[in-house]
């Protein structure tokens, strides 16, 4: 299971468009507390197009002790602007891989994520190419980004691969 942490977001559109990913792509949402903006459907649904929190695999934390102590020792990866490795460069698809969990943690819009936790995890920070000049990607672009990646290293192991509500061979059809 490919597992997405937002450590305490702040823009509620960013989330809720995050929460589609992670209902499309088949990933587990895990959300940090505090977050800048209430988790009610209204606050969240435009942007989740109708798919709702409760729509997907999730779990809300209350703190970043409360995540780690459940599982901090888990396959834990850091995505940051300051990692020394590409996401590409880490093999998920490899057979041991495959079989564990996979954490993505992300950081606030704003700040990121605290110097404290990436200092104590730097061989598991990844960061994703960007021009000298940028900053940063959109957090929930990100995060599709990362996901897709870990799917097209597995083959997209679960995920659809032709389409399924018209029909594998909907453009043949008159």
């Amino acid at each position: 299971m490919i597992n997405i942490v937002l450590f305490q977001p702040e823009i509620g559109p960013n989330t809720g468009n995050i929460i589609r990913s992670c209902f499309v792509a088949n990933l587990k949402l895990h959300i940090i507390k505090p977050t800048a903006f209430d988790l009610e459907p209204k606050h969240l649904k435009r942007p989740a197009a109708g798919i709702l929190l409760s729509d997907i695999n999730h779990e809300i934390h209350n703190s970043w002790d409360e995540f780690s102590n459940k599982y901090g020792r888990n396959n834990l990866f850091f995505i940051t602007r300051y990692g020394q490795k590409l996401y590409t460069d880490v093999d998920f698809g490899n057979e041991i891989s495959v079989q564990k969990e996979i954490f993505l943690v992300f950081g606030r819009e704003s700040t990121g994520i605290p110097i404290n936790i990436l200092r104590k995890n730097k061989e598991k920070c990844l960061r994703i190419p960007m021009v000298a000049n940028a900053r940063s990607l959109n957090l929930a672009n990100t995060v599709v980004i990362v996901a897709y990646e870990i799917h097209r290293q597995r083959n997209f192991h679960k995920l659809s691969h032709f389409e399924v509500q018209k029909g594998k061979n909907y453009l043949d059809k008159n």
